[in-house]
């Protein structure tokens, strides 16, 4: 991964509490598993952002290096990263996603 993709995953991930690298956006998930995704931060009515790696190459394979994290969507929260569809609906059904987005919120 270059410096330049580097800087620009940086600054997506720290632009937002939530951030979200999916397939699709959150109006119109290309995949399931972007899907699930956004359908749990639907239901839990918090704001977030979502970039969508299939018009951006360089971000779509930047973001497996930058995570260390073989697959998409990956999820942010407060700049770390949580992982996929299946943590993410591990999480929630736990109760901690919930928790974890309250508590980046009001940071």
């Amino acid at each position: 991964m270059t410096p330049e993709v580097k800087e620009r995953i940086d600054s997506l991930v720290q632009g937002s509490k939530v951030m979200v690298f999916m397939k699709g956006n959150k109006l119109m998930p290309q995949c399931g598993f972007s899907n699930n995704v956004v359908q749990i931060l639907n239901a839990l009515g918090v704001p977030y952002e979502t970039f969508d790696v299939l018009e951006d190459y360089e971000i779509r394979q930047g973001i497996k290096e930058y995570s260390n994290w073989p697959t998409i969507p990956q999820v942010y929260i407060n700049g770390e990263f949580i992982g996929g569809s299946d943590i993410l609906i591990e999480l929630y059904q736990k109760g901690e996603l919930q928790q974890m987005v309250e508590v980046a919120l009001a940071s």
